[in-house]
């Protein structure tokens, strides 16, 4: 059974595709659905989809950068508002461009091609490389306004905290915890949004839901489950580290 992932920040446009692909390949089981596209990158790692259904312009990383890292793993269907991209998505080796709203009998055709083609021959790169690329892509995006302090609740008040203080940002339900060596405090603006102004030399993401400062890790481990589990200096928290971000830890 062929298997596929949808990612597209937008909730309305990914249950049409869904939809419509329940209807016209019904054998096509999906997967994974994302919001943006490190979501995706993750997804084609762990889920190892025969297709992938990238929207163009996705939060913290563009369908066109998740086709790239993840050259040779999946099949790419570009499935976007905007026409002024196909060069670039073809580029990318996608098998097809979709504009929205996405119509059976234009779908019908890429189901086609997509059942025409054979898997790439190349092999595939491991995640390592994968994930090595996209950190190289973000470093290389150009003039980003780096985050100085973050403004945080505590109890009834709110607290500036200067970013050199954070030792580590985690996703918590609807807020990120922003901890410090002494203190902790809460921000609405998810992990994903935050990663995008942190010097990226100084914070690691490290898991879909944790960023950690490099200079506060002071071990690495595998638990009994064979987990990554990241230990801090003065700190009592662990952190969880995905395989995704393995690569991160190897020796020198």
């Amino acid at each position: 059974m062929p298997t596929a992932i949808i990612a597209d920040d937008e909730e309305l446009p990914r249950s049409a595709l869904r939809r419509l692909l329940a209807e016209v390949w019904p054998a096509l089981e999906i997967v994974a659905e994302c919001e943006h596209g490190t979501d995706a990158l993750e997804a084609i790692y762990r889920h190892q989809p025969d297709i992938a259904f990238l929207d163009i312009r996705m939060p913290a990383l563009s369908g066109l950068d998740v086709a790239k890292a993840a050259a040779g793993r999946c099949r790419v269907v570009f499935v976007t508002a905007h026409d002024s991209h196909a060069f670039d998505a073809f580029s990318a080796g996608a098998i097809d461009y979709l504009l929205k709203p996405v119509v059976r009998a234009r779908l019908l055709q890429t189901i086609d091609r997509l059942r025409e083609r054979a898997r790439l021959a190349q092999p595939a790169p491991d995640m390592e490389e994968m994930m090595a690329e996209l950190d190289r892509r973000m470093r290389a995006g150009g003039n980003v306004q780096r985050i100085r302090w973050i403004s945080a609740s505590v109890g009834d008040t709110i607290k500036v905290i200067p970013i050199d203080d954070v030792i580590f940002f985690q996703s918590e339900e609807k807020y990120t915890r922003v901890v410090t060596a002494g203190d902790e405090a809460h921000v609405r603006k998810p992990i994903r949004e935050l990663v995008e102004g942190l010097d990226p030399d100084q914070f690691w993401q490290v898991h879909r839901g944790v960023i950690v400062r490099a200079a506060a890790i002071e071990k690495v481990q595998r638990d009994e489950m064979g987990r990554i589990v990241i230990g801090l200096r003065g700190h009592a928290d662990t952190l969880k580290a995905s395989q995704a971000y393995a690569w991160r830890f190897r020796p020198m």
